[in-house]
């Protein structure tokens, strides 16, 4: 019956991890953990409150970053961070991105890496569009690059020294 034809129907399989990782290039960096995803709001006292007063999470105080145009907040969750950001001044890229985005949402990911600056130069070498010519101080006081979203498959990805 209609058992047996689903026990015998082929499914396609994957490659096994050994045979795909074969096929990656050794580099000279290495991806570390998923840091945080961060959160473009329009109103920053209220993602607090949802986040610390409705599902009880550990919330950070607000700092401001003004090299990056933006007032930030960490979420602590088990095993990474949301990260709230709010525009601080007018040429605020996350100011842009609420016009676009008027209630708000993701922005962007961020990847730890174990030697930033080797990432920036074979990222360059494979054509991968990086937003500043040097890394910057991100919000956890080490430094941070941003990858182009188009050759991200749409996704603004931040990588910082871990």
């Amino acid at each position: 019956g209609l058992l047996s034809r689903l026990q015998t129907s082929t499914v396609p399989t994957l490659p096994s991890s050994k045979s795909f990782s074969q096929n990656i290039p050794s580099c000279l960096w290495k991806l570390g953990r998923l840091n945080h995803v961060a959160i473009a709001v329009p109103d920053l006292q209220k993602a607090q409150s949802l986040y610390k007063d409705v599902l009880g999470a550990q919330v950070s105080e607000t700092v401001a970053l003004p090299e990056h145009g933006v007032y930030t907040v960490f979420v602590e969750l088990g095993n990474t961070k949301l990260e709230l950001l709010h525009p601080l001044g007018e040429k605020s890229p996350i100011a842009s991105f609420l016009q676009k985005n008027k209630t708000g949402g993701m922005h962007h990911i961020c990847i730890e890496v174990d030697d930033i600056k080797a990432a920036m130069t074979e990222l360059k070498k494979k054509k991968i569009r990086i937003l500043s010519e040097e890394p910057k101080i991100g919000a956890h006081g080490k430094p941070v690059i941003f990858l182009h979203p188009k050759d991200c498959h749409g996704v603004l990805v931040e990588l910082e020294q871990a």
